[in-house]
C-alpha cells in the first residue's frame, strides 16, 4: 500500500476528479456510469495525458479483486456444462477464422495497415479478437441484478474459458511454463480449504472480514506468480476456494466497495491506453463491425446447445465486446514480431470503443430481445434447457420476488393468512427455500419470457412484492407486471430515497424504505415485546 501511494502522481487527483465528472453526467442520461470513464480516458488521451504509476496500480488491483470475488460466486459445475465450454470454444475457433478472412478481404481495397497482413497475422489478430471482457461483463451483470441469473452465469462461465485459453496461448507463445512448485502450491491449497473456510466464518463481520478477503486476494496473486502461473488467476483460485462457505457472499459484499473505486482506474487506462491516428481511425470502425457477427455467432452456438432464447439474447449481447485480454494477446504476438506493433494501438482503441459501444446496448438489451423476441425465437432449440420451474398461479394471491432476507421474511409473515408464492432466479437459493417447506420457485422475472408464459391478467393474484436488491431488478420487473396487464398493488423494497422515486414513477404503489423504516419495525416488534413483558410483571 505505501508503494501505492507513493506512486501518486499531482496530477493524479484531477484525473480521477474528471472520471467522476463524466461518470455524473452520462448517469444522468441513464447510462452506466463505465461509459463516462472510459470517455473520460477518451478525453484525457485526447488532450496528451498520460497516467501515472497510480493509475497503473488501481487498475491492477480492480481485476483482481474482480477475479477474487467472481470465484467467491462461481459455481465449477456451470463450467462443465456443455452450452459453456463448447460454445466458448467453438466460438474462438470459428470467430477466429471468420475474422481473419474478414481482415484479408480488406486487402483487395488497398487499405492502409490491412494490405500487410499474412494469413498467420490474420489468424493471431482474428483470436484476440475472439476475447470478451471479464471485467466490462461482470460490471453489466452486477449493475442490472443480472450475476447469478441463467444467462448471468453462462456468460460467466464462456468468459472464464476464454480467460483459460488466452492463459494457454501466452504460456505457449512465450515458451514459458508453470514451474514445478505449482503443482506442490495446488495440493497445498486443497489441503487447507477447509482451514480457510473455517477462518471466514469464525472471524466475524467488519474490517477483519474485509482485510481477510484482500490478504487472500492479492496473496493469491502473488503465490500463483511466484510459481510462474498468472496472478489474476491465482486470485480467481482462491475465491473459489471460499465459494462454499456461508460468508461467500457477505465476503463480497463487503469487497464491492474498493473493487469498484480500483475498477475506475481500470477503465480510465483503457481509454488512454493509446492515441489513434488516421489510419486507427479508418480499421477501428471497421474492425468495430465485428461485434456484430460476434454477438450472431454466440446467439447461434448457444441456440444449437439448447439454450433458451432469452438467455442465449442477453448472454450474446453482454458477451458482444472486445477484450483487455485481447489486448495483452496483441502485446505479446508484437513482441514476436507475429504482428506489426501499430496494431497494439488500434487494439487499445477498438477495446475501448467496444466497451462504451456494449454499455449501451446492454442498457436496452430487454427493449432489444422484445422489439425482435418473434424473430429469436425460430432459432430456439426444440429441446432448450428450461430457464425456470412451470409456475401455476392456481390459488395464489400473494407473489414475492426476490427472496433474499428481506423477501424471506415478507413470506413467512404473510405465508400465515394468505397463499403466497416465492420466486427467485438462483437456483441454490430455490433449493434452499424448497428443503424448508417454502413454496419458492425458480423464476427469471426481469425476463419477458416468463410474463408472456405466466397469465398474470387472469390470474387471483392482486399483491406483488419486490424483494430484489437491485433497483435495476425491481423497475424492470414492476415495468412488465404492469405492461402484462397486472392491475393490482405492487409493493417494493429500496435503500435510498432517489431510488423511492424511481420505483413509484414505474407502476409501485407502495415502497419500504429498508433502512429508514428499520427503526420504526423495531420500535414495532419492541412494543409488542415491552406490552407482553408488562403484563407478565403485572400477573406476578
Amino acid at each position: 500500500m505505501d508503494a501505492l501511494l507513493s506512486s501518486i502522481n499531482y496530477k493524479d487527483p484531477l484525473w480521477i476528479a474528471f472520471a467522476f465528472s463524466c461518470g455524473a453526467l452520462v448517469r444522468l442520461i441513464g447510462l452506466p456510469p463505465l461509459v463516462g470513464f472510459l470517455l473520460a480516458g477518451f478525453g484525457l488521451n485526447y488532450f496528451g495525458a498520460e497516467g501515472g504509476d497510480f493509475l497503473s496500480e488501481m487498475a491492477d488491483l480492480g481485476v483482481t479483486l474482480l477475479l477474487f470475488t467472481i470465484g467467491l460466486k462461481l459455481k465449477v459445475k456451470d463450467l462443465l456444462q456443455t452450452e459453456v465450454w463448447a460454445t466458448a470454444l467453438g466460438h474462438i475457433v470459428i470467430f477466429s477464422g471468420v475474422s481473419a478472412a474478414y481482415l484479408l478481404a480488406f486487402q483487395y481495397l488497398q487499405l492502409p495497415l490491412f494490405d500487410k497482413l499474412s494469413l498467420t497475422n490474420a489468424l493471431i489478430i482474428g483470436f484476440a479478437l475472439s476475447f470478451s471482457s471479464t471485467v466490462f461483463v461482470v460490471k453489466t451483470l452486477e449493475e442490472g441484478g443480472d450475476f447469478v441469473a441463467r444467462f448471468g452465469q453462462i456468460a460467466i462461465g464462456v468468459l472464464i474459458i476464454q480467460d483459460l485459453a488466452a492463459v494457454a496461448f501466452l504460456g505457449i507463445s512465450e515458451a514459458k511454463m508453470p514451474s514445478l512448485w505449482a503443482g506442490v502450491l495446488i495440493i497445498v491449497l486443497l489441503l487447507i480449504k477447509p482451514l480457510l473456510v473455517k477462518l471466514l466464518e469464525k472471524i466475524g463481520h467488519g474490517e477483519l472480514q474485509l482485510l481477510f478477503g484482500l490478504t487472500l486476494a492479492l496473496g493469491g496473486a502473488s503465490l500463483f506468480e511466484a510459481v510462474d502461473m498468472k496472478a489474476d488467476l491465482g486470485a480467481l483460485v482462491f475465491g473459489i476456494l471460499l465459494a462454499n462457505s456461508a460468508k461467500a457472499e457477505e465476503l463480497a459484499k463487503v469487497l464491492f466497495g474498493i473493487k469498484e473505486l480500483f475498477l475506475v482506474g481500470f477503465f480510465l487506462s483503457i481509454g488512454m491506453a493509446g492515441l489513434p491516428d488516421i489510419n486507427t481511425l479508418i480499421v477501428v470502425p471497421l474492425l468495430l463491425v465485428l461485434i456484430v457477427i460476434k454477438s450472431g455467432l454466440f446467439f447461434w452456438l448457444f441456440s444449437k446447445f439448447k439454450v433458451s432464447t432469452f438467455s442465449a439474447t442477453k448472454a450474446s449481447l453482454a458477451l458482444g465486446n472486445y477484450s483487455e485480454f485481447g489486448l495483452i494477446v496483441a502485446m505479446v504476438a508484437v513482441s514476436k514480431s507475429m504482428i506489426g506493433t501499430e496494431w497494439l494501438v488500434i487494439m487499445a482503441v477498438l477495446v475501448s470503443v467496444s466497451f462504451a459501444v456494449s454499455a449501451i446496448i446492454n442498457s436496452f438489451s430487454s427493449d432489444i430481445y422484445s422489439r425482435f423476441q418473434g424473430s429469436l425465437s425460430h432459432y430456439q432449440h426444440k429441446q432448450a434447457i428450461a430457464d425456470e420451474d412451470n409456475i401455476d398461479l392456481t390459488n395464489v394471491k400473494i407473489l414475492v420476488f426476490g427472496m433474499g432476507r428481506v423477501g424471506v421474511g415478507a413470506y413467512q409473515y404473510l405465508s400465515k393468512d394468505s397463499d403466497v408464492l416465492g420466486l427467485d432466479f438462483d437456483e441454490e437459493v430455490v433449493e434452499k427455500h424448497k428443503a424448508a417447506g417454502r413454496k419458492v420457485l425458480l423464476a427469471n422475472v426481469t425476463a419477458i419470457d416468463f410474463w408472456s408464459q405466466l397469465g398474470i391478467k387472469n390470474s387471483a393474484v392482486d399483491w406483488i412484492l419486490l424483494c430484489a436488491p437491485n433497483l435495476h431488478a425491481n423497475i424492470t420487473t414492476a415495468k412488465l407486471a404492469r405492461e402484462w396487464g397486472f392491475t393490482g398493488f405492487i409493493s417494493a423494497s429500496a435503500r435510498y430515497e432517489d431510488e423511492e422515486a424511481e420505483l413509484l414513477a414505474h407502476g409501485v404503489n407502495s415502497v419500504f424504505n429498508i433502512y429508514a423504516e428499520a427503526g420504526v419495525g423495531l420500535a414495532i416488534t419492541g412494543q409488542e415485546h415491552y406490552q407482553s413483558y408488562r403484563q407478565q410483571q403485572q400477573q406476578t
